[in-house]
């Protein structure tokens, strides 16, 4: 199965309070709010949902298009995707602007404040889908994740046009973008992915409740944090799909993007959603317990004891057999 993977690249920074920010806040006085936090650590890591995303497939055997725009700074990190078995060739590069940066500041209760900057991400809009769909000789799934919001209504309605089937996921863009475009973002998607606040959120940028997204994709997935996963198709119950255990939560940040790889690896090899939620929640778990959304260890044993602990032995083994292209 030939997955495209549109959105962001990024380099991310990520530092490492050790109080909560709530006990900064001082009430009666947020409307001016003027804090600096002293971190205890900073890393620097790859990342941007788009590439997250791939390097999850690509390190589950599948090869996925990176479909985005990145600076003259990327060739370092193309080298890293590449060697994570993910194809670099539809990426843009900027001649004037640096890639994407996200920077993230994470207290002890692992709240989070971040900042954006999207640089040369403004450009993925004048990638053309159809030369992508070309050049690899067909598309079975274009995932569209946030990223540049001009990029995803355009590469959802080249989708359309293309006859490819897409995977919606607007998390991060909802509030960014018209009520229109999200309602044009998740029309006739074959999959939805958000979290418990987006799904909430979703509902009322589009004015459809949730009987009504779900009429108009074909399924509906909500991540629920350590609640696992809730999986949602019309006229079929819903299924709630536990969290794998944490031994130790280092860094929350890309925990959904593993999630979203596993899950996507999942269908490619036409698993069953609770299937495939099962194998996505331990990637996500994999990353929970490192620093970096990208550079979590990961290896076939150790994803087969995670389900097997948490899913039971007939799980493990139905999944077992797929992961031995692990890298």
């Amino acid at each position: 199965m030939r997955i495209a993977v549109t959105g962001s690249i990024a380099t991310d920074h990520l530092m490492a309070y050790p109080g909560r920010f709530a006990d900064q806040l001082v009430a009666g006085h947020l409307d001016r709010v003027s804090l600096s936090f002293l971190a205890d650590t900073l890393e620097i890591r790859h990342g941007g949902v788009a590439a997250n995303i791939s390097v999850g497939l690509g390190r589950l055997g599948l090869r996925p298009l990176l479909v985005g725009a990145a600076g003259g700074d990327f060739a370092e990190y193309r080298r890293w995707l590449e060697a994570n078995g993910v194809d670099t060739g539809p990426v843009r590069v900027s001649d004037s602007l640096h890639t994407a940066r996200f920077v993230c500041t994470t207290d002890a209760e692992q709240n989070q404040i971040a900042t954006f900057y999207p640089g040369a991400m403004s450009e993925a809009r004048q990638i053309v889908l159809s030369a992508v769909a070309q050049r690899a000789q067909g598309l079975d799934l274009v995932v569209v994740a946030p990223g540049d919001p001009q990029a995803m209504v355009r590469h959802t309605e080249e989708c359309r046009g293309l006859g490819v089937p897409f995977a919606a996921d607007p998390s991060q863009q909802l509030t960014g973008l018209a009520a229109e475009d999200v309602r044009r973002l998740v029309d006739g998607a074959r999959l939805l992915f958000g979290n418990e606040y987006e799904a909430a959120l979703l509902q009322q940028r589009t004015g459809w409740d949730a009987s009504g997204l779900l009429a108009r994709v074909g399924a509906r997935v909500t991540t629920l944090g350590p609640q696992g996963v809730l999986l949602a198709r019309r006229g079929e119950p819903e299924l709630r799909i536990p969290a794998v255990p944490a031994a130790r939560v280092l860094d929350p940040t890309g925990a959904g993007d593993a999630f979203r790889a596993g899950f996507l690896a999942g269908t490619a090899w036409h698993w069953p959603l609770d299937r495939a939620a099962q194998l996505g929640c331990a990637m996500a778990t994999a990353v929970l317990e490192s620093v970096g959304t990208q550079e979590y260890e990961l290896s076939a044993a150790d994803l087969s004891r995670r389900i097997e602990a948490c899913y039971g032995t007939p799980a493990a083994r139905a999944i077992a057999r797929r992961l031995a292209a692990v890298r």
